[in-house]
C-alpha cells in the first residue's frame, strides 16, 4: 500500500526500523497519546496509552506474544482487539497501522472506538 495526499486520516510516525521490538513507545496523534508496539513477529499495534482502570500508560507495560500487561495492576490487554482480558474488564481503542517504505503511519481513524465508548 502506497499513502497518498488523500489519505489525510493517516499519520506517519517514523521509521518501522527504529521502534524497538516488544517494547512500547508513546506518540501523539491528533491530541491523543497512543502506545505502540512493535512484536516479536514484526507486525505493529497501536492502542490507547491509557489503561481503563486507573489509567496506567500502557507504553510502559510489560508485551508478551498479542498482549501487554498494565505497568500499574497487571491487567492483560489484547494488542490487536484491545479488550482486557479475563477476570478483568474493559477495553481500549486499537488503530489501524499500516506500513509502506519502510514508515510507519497509524489511522487516525479508530478501529475499536464504538467498542469501546
Amino acid at each position: 500500500m502506497s499513502v497518498t495526499n488523500e489519505q489525510p486520516y493517516l499519520i506517519e510516525i517514523g521509521p518501522v526500523d527504529e521502534l524497538p521490538q516488544n517494547t512500547g513507545k508513546t506518540v501523539r496523534v491528533q491530541g491523543y497519546e497512543v502506545a505502540l508496539f512493535k512484536l516479536s513477529n514484526g507486525d505493529v499495534r497501536a492502542i490507547e496509552n491509557r489503561c481503563p482502570h486507573k489509567g496506567g500508560v500502557l507504553a510502559e507495560g510489560i508485551v508478551s506474544g498479542e498482549y501487554v500487561f498494565c505497568p500499574m495492576h497487571d491487567q492483560k490487554i489484547s494488542l490487536s482487539s484491545g479488550h482486557v482480558q479475563p477476570p478483568d474488564t474493559g477495553c481500549v481503542t486499537t488503530y489501524p497501522v499500516v506500513i509502506t517504505d519502510h514508515k510507519i503511519y497509524i489511522d487516525s481513524r479508530p478501529l475499536s472506538k464504538e467498542v469501546c465508548e
